[in-house]
C-alpha cells in the first residue's frame, strides 16, 4: 500500500535526521520526502511516501506522532488530497525534428522547456507520479541524458477529512 504521510514538525536543526532515523530504525523505506518552512517559520511540514501494509503504516504513524518535534502526523487519503512532484529532464536532441516533438509532448503535459542546446534539450514537469512516469516512457526513446526530481508535496482538499 502507498502512503503519504503529512507532518508537521518543529522548525529546528536535527529533526530530518530524527524522522529519517525513525523510519530507518523501523527498517521502513523512504520513496519521496520533501519539506518545506510553513507560514508559521516555527514549523515545517514534511511530507513523506513510503510503501507497507496497513499495519505498518499505522504503527510508523503512530511512532511519529509520538516524537517531541512532531506538532501533527496525518496519513492522506490520495483521493481527497493534491499531490504533485517536480521533475526536470535532461533529454538528447538526436536530429533537427526532435526539439520539436519534445516540445510538443513537454506541452501535452503541461511541461515547460528550458536550456536548448544542439544537443540537448531540458524539460521541466510538475505533475503526478504517474503522470510523471508516462512523459518519462514516452521520452525514453530520444535517450533520457539526466534527472533531478523533488519530493512529493501535498494538501488535503479543503472540507477533506484525515484518514
Amino acid at each position: 500500500m502507498w502512503a503519504i504521510l503529512s507532518i508537521l514538525v518543529e522548525n529546528k536543526p536535527g529533526i530530518l535526521w530524527k524522522i529519517t532515523q525513525l523510519f530507518r530504525s523501523r527498517n521502513f523505506n523512504i520513496d519521496s520526502i520533501s519539506v518545506g518552512v510553513t507560514a508559521d517559520p516555527d514549523i515545517s511540514r514534511m511530507t513523506i511516501t513510503t510503501y507497507g501494509d496497513e499495519k505498518q503504516i499505522k504503527q510508523i504513524v503512530k511512532q511519529l506522532d509520538k516524537m517531541i518535534d512532531t506538532v501533527e502526523v496525518r496519513q492522506l487519503d490520495e483521493h481527497k488530497t493534491v499531490y504533485r512532484e517536480l521533475i526536470l529532464f535532461k533529454i538528447k536532441i538526436n536530429s533537427p525534428s526532435d526539439s520539436m516533438e519534445i516540445n510538443k509532448m513537454a506541452n501535452a503535459y503541461g511541461g515547460k522547456i528550458h536550456d536548448v542546446k544542439k544537443e540537448s534539450i531540458m524539460v521541466e514537469l510538475t505533475a503526478t507520479p504517474d503522470q510523471i512516469r508516462a512523459f518519462e516512457e514516452l521520452a525514453k526513446p530520444f535517450g533520457i541524458i539526466e534527472t533531478a526530481r523533488t519530493g512529493i508535496a501535498a494538501l488535503q482538499r479543503a472540507g477533506s477529512h484525515e484518514s
